[in-house]
């Protein structure tokens, strides 16, 4: 899982550096699309990022109401009730 993580988390860094240098390349021709171009890569670059942590955010909202899985394996002594 660790593994995978650090995969995605590469693949995020990269796509991040392909919007910042798409958008500083498209500030800097002059081209009669460039304009529209050097927009919406502005939003990309801002929206991509919240969108992201914003998914990472209700992720972890709502792993935090399931049992882990340690505790689903069944691993506690039914003798032992503490109230």
């Amino acid at each position: 899982m660790k593994k995978i993580r650090r995969i995605l988390a590469a693949c995020g860094a990269l796509l991040l550096l392909a919007m910042y240098g798409s958008t500083l390349f498209f500030a800097l021709t002059d081209h009669s699309q460039t304009a529209g171009l050097l927009k919406a890569s502005l939003v990309c670059t801002v929206v991509i990022p919240v969108l992201l942590y914003a998914y990472t955010l209700v992720y972890r909202n709502l792993q935090n109401g399931r049992p882990r899985e340690e505790e689903e394996g069944g691993t506690e002594d039914p003798g032992n009730t503490q109230t």
